[in-house]
């Protein structure tokens, strides 16, 4: 069987087929609008103004330590902070791509890494970075829970973020309550 490309493009440059913004399945699979939050989002909730949702930056601690990473590394567009499920628990993107849509990367990108440490037997997941043509996705753990995940454009210094990062997962652990990562 043949498949042909237009010239410049491979079999990995289109993405992945895009669903309705927000939409979810329910355990029945019936389409469900809104994201339902896990448990540590749901004990976090009045870090995120009691919503899990990001409405006005600022407005909590939380979503002050998402803007450290924006302010103080040039390059980074936005954070998303998931569970390891892949739920959405709050992020700070003004544009681009779907939060949800990075939560569920994010939960993803951790089991690869995670899985990567056990079979090398080289310990637990410190962060892991996918660098693409345009740009990067790094995922951090800030707990055994939770996750940090930065995206970043062409012009990110991957070093300067992961210095910058570090402390602002142990911040994020502390103020939700959950605990850094061992």
């Amino acid at each position: 069987m043949t498949h042909s490309h237009d010239a410049g493009s491979g079999p990995f440059d289109n993405p992945l087929p895009r669903r309705h913004p927000g939409a979810g399945l329910d355990s029945n699979g019936e389409a469900m609008p809104e994201v339902v939050l896990d448990e540590v989002s749901r004990s976090s909730s009045d870090a995120f103004g009691g919503t899990g949702r990001h409405a006005h930056p600022g407005q909590s601690a939380v979503y002050a330590e998402l803007g450290v990473l924006r302010d103080r590394v040039p390059g980074v567009r936005g954070a998303v902070l998931a569970g390891i499920d892949g739920r959405l628990i709050g992020h700070d993107l003004t544009a681009g791509p779907e939060p949800l849509d990075l939560a569920a990367l994010a939960a993803t990108t951790f089991g690869l890494g995670r899985q990567c440490g056990l079979t090398l037997q080289q310990g637990p997941l410190r962060e892991l970075t996918v660098h693409s043509h345009q740009g990067y996705f790094t995922v951090y753990g800030v707990s055994d829970h939770v996750l940090l995940a930065v995206l970043g454009d062409d012009r990110l210094n991957v070093s300067w973020l992961h210095l910058e990062a570090a402390p602002v997962a142990e911040r994020l652990a502390d103020l939700l309550h959950v605990g850094g990562t061992a």
